[in-house]
C-alpha cells in the first residue's frame, strides 16, 4: 500500500490546491506521486524540488515536469495561462533574494496570476525604491521580499496602503544569516498591518495573496449581481 495520500478535494474546501513539498522525499515518493496524479489526470505545482531529485527521476517524468533551478519549483500536467493585468507586485530587497521572489512568482503563475517583479531596491540605495514606488503601488497586492535587516518591508508599509505581506529570506552575513534577523524585524516592524511569513516561504506568501485577490473578485461579484 502506498504511504503517499493525496489531497485533490482541497480546492474545493479552500480555494487552494495542495503543492507537493518535495524536500524529504525520496524520488520514489515523487515518482508515486506523479503517477497517482497522471491517473486522476490531475496536475500539481511542485516546491522545494532539488536539482538532485530532479536528476533522479526517470527521464519520462522529467520530461513531464517543467523545472525552475533557481526557484526549486517545477510545474506537472498544467501548461501555464496568465489571464488579466498583473495584480501583484513581487518586490525583492536584493537580487540574493531571487530564488524566494521567484517561488512566489511561479506559485501565482501556476494560478493564473500575472506578477510585476522588481529587484534590487533595497534601502541601502533608496533611492531605487522610491523610483519604482508609483509602479509598485497600482497592485493591490504587494509581496515584499528581504533579507539582512529586512528594513524594506517597513519603509513599503509606511508609504503604501496595498495590502502587503512580509517575506524574511536567509539571505546575510553573521547574526543575519539563516534568516532570523529578518523574520524579528518585519514581526516586530513599526509599520501597521503587515502580515509576515515564514523564513524563505515564497510559496505562502503566493497562497496569501491568492487569498486577497479571491476574496476581492469575490466582494466584486456581488456587488455587480446587487449583493452588496
Amino acid at each position: 500500500m502506498s504511504d503517499v495520500k493525496l489531497d485533490f478535494g482541497r480546492p474545493d474546501r479552500i480555494g487552494l490546491e495542495e503543492a507537493i513539498f518535495c524536500q524529504g522525499k525520496t524520488v520514489q515518493h515523487l515518482a508515486t506521486i506523479l503517477s497517482l496524479a497522471t491517473k486522476e489526470r490531475r496536475s500539481f505545482l511542485l516546491t522545494r524540488l532539488s536539482a538532485d531529485q530532479y536528476a533522479g527521476l526517470q527521464p519520462e517524468w522529467g520530461a513531464a515536469l517543467d523545472y525552475d533551478t533557481l526557484s526549486r519549483t517545477a510545474v506537472f500536467g498544467k501548461t501555464v495561462a496568465l489571464t488579466g493585468p498583473a495584480r501583484v507586485a513581487l518586490v525583492a530587497a536584493g537580487t540574493s533574494d531571487a530564488h524566494v521572489l521567484r517561488e512566489a512568482e511561479r506559485a501565482l503563475a501556476y494560478a493564473g496570476e500575472a506578477t510585476t517583479c522588481i529587484l534590487d531596491v533595497g534601502v541601502a540605495g533608496l533611492w531605487r525604491l522610491q523610483e519604482r514606488l508609483e509602479e509598485i503601488r497600482r497592485h493591490p497586492v504587494v509581496i515584499a521580499v528581504a533579507g539582512m535587516d529586512a528594513a524594506m518591508p517597513t519603509v513599503l508599509g509606511g508609504l503604501l496602503g496595498n495590502v502587503l505581506i512580509g517575506v524574511p529570506t536567509s539571505t546575510g552575513y553573521g547574526v543575519a544569516t539563516g534568516g532570523q534577523a529578518a523574520l524579528h524585524a518585519m514581526l516586530s516592524s513599526c509599520a501597521p498591518g503587515v502580515p509576515v511569513m515564514n523564513i524563505d516561504n515564497g510559496y505562502g506568501a503566493a497562497c496569501a495573496a491568492l487569498r486577497v485577490l479571491r476574496a476581492l473578485d469575490t466582494a466584486a461579484k456581488a456587488v455587480r449581481h446587487g449583493g452588496g
